[in-house]
């Protein structure tokens, strides 16, 4: 427990984490026991989870050491990718889902702009209403 502590992460929180990764766990092989009849043991469930929780504390360190390879702080898409690397179908799919949301922030931008161009257009359209009327009021 003290190596955890030096982590970042109390005996609670890791705690909690554990509890949700068992219960996420437990839910998916309950989907699949429908799907496929078959049954998992608490056993097998406990087995999963714990493998799924040490594998997720793996790819976090990884991760963290990528971006500060990078000299950064912060883990972006790339650093992703590049954990992804050795799987190629999971390197697709993250590589498809990293375009799909880059070409969706990039229509987003441009909505930002348009809208803030229109307004900009009405504010001078205004303006010049403002201006004209100065004008005759002082003819």
């Amino acid at each position: 427990m003290e190596r955890r502590r030096s982590e970042g992460l109390d005996s609670d929180e890791t705690q909690r984490l554990r509890a949700a990764v068992h219960y996420t766990v437990g839910c998916l092989c309950e989907e699949v026991s429908k799907d496929k009849e078959t049954q998992f043991s608490k056993q097998a469930i406990a087995c999963i989870s714990e493998i799924t929780f040490r594998q997720c504390e793996m790819f976090a360190k990884d991760l963290e050491m990528f971006a500060r390879h990078a000299k950064r702080t912060t883990v972006n898409v790339e650093d992703v990718k590049l954990l992804a690397r050795r799987s190629n179908s999971l390197l697709r799919y993250i590589s498809q889902k990293s375009e799909e949301l880059a070409f969706n922030n990039l229509e987003q931008k441009e909505k930002k702009k348009k809208k803030a161009a229109s307004k900009k257009g009405r504010r001078t359209s205004d303006e010049q209403v403002v201006a004209d009327s100065e004008n005759l009021n002082t003819a």
